[in-house]
């Protein structure tokens, strides 16, 4: 009989559903040095966020089929080692929609009328009404950013409380928003100066992290709220604090921070009743903590069953027999679509691919579902193998598939956004080998890597020695490059660096700003 791990508290439904078909040892939480002594008696390990799944723990894993982690977040597994050694990872991404949800209108509400200071202050014996005025949110512009499904409950919530709703989400569509009674909005600097609250539903990726700054808060309407029960670091805490001491934020509800671990060093501790602060309470529901473990848990009883995973993070829940033609090419699908969201700019409108060689033979499901997760990743929260055509039909987004008659092993994707349309290429040179062979306008042959760093600009002399300079000097390193040159504007070409680490917006900018330079994007695998 299979034998299976649980910690971190989950609720015992967990246990009871697990226990039919495994010995289940539910134990307390515990260090990597303790995990790794124990976890290659197992089968399955189910957890919280308190746990670390690290590679060393996946490295003593020897018998571990699946890792379960009972909420949406997978931050504490190392994904990519799992993947490696074969083991699915799951998650339960809609266990906590509602629980997520009602907290960020509870947030919105308890900063609109200074709920907190005034329970303070009448539990001291006060009574002190004039000093506790707060606004109605009736008629008020509520921005949403981020329409998945934590920001579509929010949107009908505060719809029903009288509020009109504003969506900035480059991943929707203006149809699916409109048809929800809110408005959508393409750009962020049209949706800046419309609300009076903001609200973030949205992945930390390396366009969203300090998505919120000085630089957009002065954007802003005067007087704006601001609620984060999304992820840390999307908001600039420092920046946030200064509006709201100069009074360009009116105040804020934030459930999670740059840095949950030493919170007590976070500037908005300062802000007395202008800021109301919850230890990420988002989840933390009754309801919701039985929802996920009892999710969470069915889908390892499942798997130690020999069925399939229904959100399966890593592992397309496929057919050996289907997946097992075209699994080299995996990766380098998912890497194309990547690259090709990344550098898009609008609303994803549709997303062509094309397959030739060996594989306008074979079925090429798996590879269309590693590309339409490739895409959707980079925007969207809780996207999987399994979820990933569900989620693209969702949002209006048009996939079209094609073969081609060419001896060459190719794959091509097209993104076709309201602004414009990318095209990546790539192929495997042998097997495990990857080459990313058309970035657009750019004829290339390099090797997808974790940070690759794409600067095109004017040809002239020296450009290679600026930009690597400016690189070199902030001590990050570049290990590939390659200058290619637009076969449209022989005028132009583009550098397309691998680097060791992501690089920062200010980094970035300081290379935008060299002479000749058209821009700088850092592309994150």
């Amino acid at each position: 009989m299979a034998h299976v791990l649980i910690t971190d508290k989950i609720n015992d439904l967990a246990v009871n559903i697990v226990s039919k078909v495994a010995d289940v040892d539910n134990l307390a939480t515990m260090d990597e040095d303790k995990l790794c002594e124990i976890i290659g008696n197992y089968d399955a390990i189910l957890i919280r966020s308190q746990t670390k799944i690290t590679s060393k723990v996946i490295d003593a894993a020897k018998n571990i089929k699946i890792i379960a982690r009972a909420g949406v977040g997978v931050d504490n597994i190392d994904v990519n080692a799992a993947t490696k050694k074969g083991i699915i990872v799951v998650n339960s991404p809609d266990g906590n929609t509602h629980a997520a949800a009602e907290h960020t209108i509870a947030m919105m509400m308890a900063v609109s009328r200074n709920i907190p200071v005034a329970d303070a202050s009448i539990k001291q014996g006060l009574w002190e009404r004039s000093k506790f005025t707060g606004v109605e949110v009736f008629n008020k512009n509520l921005g949403v950013i981020g329409f998945g499904k934590i920001g579509h409950h929010v949107a009908n919530v505060a719809m029903a409380l009288g509020m009109k709703v504003f969506v900035y989400d480059p991943f929707s569509n203006k149809e699916i928003v409109e048809k929800s009674r809110a408005t959508y909005i393409e750009n962020l600097d049209d949706f800046w100066p419309v609300c009076d609250y903001i609200t973030i539903h949205t992945p930390k990726t390396n366009d969203t992290t300090n998505l919120i700054n000085k630089d957009t808060i002065v954007k802003m309407k005067k007087g704006v709220r601001i609620i984060n029960c999304a992820r840390g670091g999307i908001v600039n805490e420092n920046d946030l604090c200064e509006a709201i001491k100069e009074g360009l934020v009116a105040g804020c509800a934030i459930d999670v921070f740059e840095d949950e671990k030493n919170v007590a060093n976070s500037p908005l501790l300062t802000l007395g009743n202008k800021a109301i602060l919850t230890p990420h309470l988002g989840a933390s529901t009754s309801e919701a903590q039985i929802n996920v473990a009892v999710d969470v848990a069915s889908q390892v009883a499942d798997v130690l069953s020999g069925k399939d995973a229904t959100s399966a993070i890593n592992i397309p829940a496929l057919k050996p027999g289907k997946l097992e033609p075209v699994k080299d090419y995996m990766e380098l699908c998912e890497n194309i679509a990547q690259i090709a969201a990344q550098i898009t700019e609008g609303s994803i409108k549709q997303i062509a691919i094309d397959f030739s060689g060996k594989l306008a033979s074979l079925d090429i499901t798996p590879l269309e579902i590693a590309i339409l997760k490739g895409v959707l990743s980079t925007n969207v929260t809780g996207v999987n193998y399994v979820n990933t055509p569900i989620i693209a039909k969702e949002r209006g987004i048009e996939v079209k598939s094609t073969k081609t008659n060419n001896p060459n092993d190719n794959i091509m994707v097209k993104i076709v956004t309201d602004n414009n349309c990318i095209e990546v290429e790539g192929t495997l040179i042998a097997k495990g080998i990857k080459r990313i062979t058309k970035i657009d306008k750019y004829i290339t042959s390099i090797e997808p890597k974790e940070h690759m760093l794409l600067v095109p600009h004017t040809n002239k002399p020296n450009m290679v020695a600026l930009v690597s300079t400016v690189v070199g000097a902030n001590n990050v390193n570049i290990s590939g490059m390659q200058v290619v040159q637009n076969f449209e504007n022989k005028c132009v070409s583009n550098m397309i660096i691998n680097v060791d680490e992501a690089l920062n917006n200010e980094i970035l900018e300081k290379i935008t700003k060299i002479d000749g330079v058209i821009g700088a994007k850092c592309i994150n695998l």
